[in-house]
């Protein structure tokens, strides 16, 4: 059996143009999964966009001033469409869940949002940092067009230090790999042990704060950052597809679950359960 996806965007997260709950549900059911979490986002940091970037269409209405501005998540209608997608799937188990972009720059906004939502599922990820010239923010991506693929990948582990040390109210850190999505075609190849001291400072930190790291499939985590993660006491680990469609729910699972059990974690008793360490 494939463990649960337990990071998973429908058509309630604002980027999820192919997204639909229910048809990821059908998929869930087709291959066995025990359950599956829509952590849809809550990305309230806004971004400062180039005239080069390639934004899909859809976006376009949410930039102004050169400023792209997510919406909020709708939570009523997610609420409502996640107990229609209980009621007509009974034998998947449906959690509520929630992705917080850079919780700890809006931790009053974050805080709120989790008190109103009630999720069983939270997530805090990193997608954002300070724009490189002026005020404001950029996605991640975009800082490989003024520095280095080190400088990125540096630059976005230490960012994901502050999260950790500035905002508790999550359970799980989602993709610690992030910038690898993006990593140059014409870069060298992109090496985890190149930034041993970064992760293992992440991974340290994440362990002592006792929460959960992410096996996220997008970008098949690294074996090297999971072994680290159980050299620096991380007790638990989740798998996660990232999927922004209903075909990509649990990809490259199989895969992950023999890179999981090659760093020491086992599954529980309990289906549902996290992995930890055996």
């Amino acid at each position: 059996m494939l463990p649960p996806d337990s990071h998973v965007h429908s058509q309630w997260s604002w980027d999820a143009v192919a997204g639909s709950m229910e048809e990821t549900c059908r998929h869930a059911a087709e291959l066995g999964l025990p359950s599956v979490a829509f952590t849809e986002h809550a990305d309230l940091t806004p971004w400062v966009v180039s005239p080069d970037d390639k934004l899909p269409d859809r976006w376009r209405p949410l930039v102004a001033d050169g400023v792209l501005r997510p919406p909020p998540l709708d939570l009523d209608g997610y609420r409502e469409c996640l107990q229609a997608c209980r009621e007509r799937h009974p034998g998947l188990r449906i959690l509520s869940g929630v992705e917080l972009g850079e919780p700890h720059w809006h931790a009053s906004h974050a805080e709120r949002l989790l008190g109103l939502g009630g999720f069983e599922r939270v997530l805090a990820s990193v997608h954002s940092t300070p724009a490189a010239a002026g005020p404001g923010f950029t996605e991640i991506s975009a800082r490989y067009r003024d520095q280095s693929p080190d400088q990125v990948v540096r630059l976005y582990l230490a960012e994901t230090v502050r999260l950790i040390e500035e905002f508790d109210a999550f359970e799980i850190l989602a993709h610690i790999d992030y910038p690898v999505r993006y990593w140059p075609a014409d870069a060298k190849r992109y090496d985890p042990v190149d930034f041993e001291e970064e992760y293992r400072d992440v991974l340290r930190r994440l362990a002592a704060a006792d929460k959960v790291l992410e096996a996220n499939t997008r970008v098949p985590l690294h074996r090297q950052v999971l072994a680290w993660w159980r050299e620096e006491g991380g007790q638990a680990v989740t798998f996660a597809s990232d999927a922004h469609e209903p075909g990509a729910l649990a990809q490259g699972f199989r895969e992950a679950v023999r890179t999981a059990r090659a760093a020491g974690f086992r599954p529980r008793d309990d289906p549902y359960a996290f992995w930890g360490r055996d």
